[in-house]
């Protein structure tokens, strides 16, 4: 599709530094487009917690990546995404797409908000990221050899990365994506059984899948000192979000980008090559 951000109005991306806006932070930079990073240390900064950072972040850009750290399901996200979408329209702001979570009502609430704002909207509505087990909160259960999580049999969907970030590019640089929501999947359903079985591929080492009570996983999270917010979401993503609801693939990556998505075998082996997992011999 034609790119249309072709002026000199940046486009702000909003967790610029995080799993998905760092890819596309890269992806514009390297299209010679001009981008605005979203985060507390870019200057100027922009705080979710501080509303007073806003102004500044938002002036002159033209579109904008909504991703709300750590979860639209957190209490007072709609609130925030409300007050966002109020102050963007009143700076002169055209485009919005937001990253979303698949199967979240809360997260869907917020996707209501933006899909009202009377600007143009893209949502990216995204299953569970490959990338948490190499980069977010399972990260360090890979090297260790064991995938300890309350997961049962459900099988999820499970997106790369760098397919989000794709989808999102194209939907803040290109006509045509204006009012999609894209349901953003990987290939094929894997319970944590074949998740576990393609990283000790990937790896060349050991690593399995042990279900673990919910309590006791919440729990033991907690007593590591993680922050509240994330004891939160983690307890509500494997209570209600990991029931099944998901258990379904969806087309919005080949609708966006006329590709299939990539595949968690894929992914594994990339990051296994690019050095994610420090594994003793």
């Amino acid at each position: 599709m034609q790119t249309v951000s072709t002026s000199n109005e940046p486009i702000l991306v909003l967790g610029g530094t995080g799993k998905t806006g760092r890819r596309i932070v890269e992806r514009l930079r390297s299209r010679g487009l001009p981008v605005r990073v979203g985060s507390r240390a870019a200057t100027p900064p922009f705080d979710w917690a501080r509303e007073d950072t806003w102004d500044d972040a938002l002036d002159g850009v033209s579109s904008i990546y909504i991703s709300y750290a750590p979860d639209l399901a957190i209490p007072g996200a709609k609130d925030a995404i409300a007050a966002l979408v109020w102050r963007a329209k009143l700076h002169g702001a055209k485009r919005l797409v937001l990253l979303s979570g698949r199967g979240e009502q809360e997260a869907q609430a917020c996707e209501k908000i933006v899909q009202d704002s009377g600007l143009e909207w893209t949502i990216v509505r995204a299953s569970w990221f490959a990338q948490n087990f190499s980069e977010g909160a399972f990260a360090d259960m890979v090297p260790s050899g064991i995938i300890a999580l309350p997961g049962g049999d459900t099988p999820e969907p499970f997106v790369d990365l760098d397919d989000v970030a794709d989808v999102a590019l194209a939907a803040l640089t290109e006509e045509g994506h204006g009012g999609e929501v894209y349901e953003v999947t990987g290939p094929r359903l894997m319970t944590l059984h074949d998740v576990a079985r393609d990283l000790a591929h990937a790896t060349g080492h050991p690593v399995r899948y042990v279900d673990v009570p919910h309590d006791e996983f919440i729990g033991q999270l907690a007593d590591t000192g993680a922050p509240e917010a994330i004891v939160w979401l983690l307890d509500y993503l494997f209570s209600t979000v990991l029931d099944g609801r998901n258990a379904s693939l969806a087309d919005g990556v080949q609708r966006a980008l006329g590709r299939p998505p990539r595949d968690f075998a894929h992914y594994a082996r990339e990051a296994a090559r690019a050095g994610a997992w420090e594994i003793a011999a």
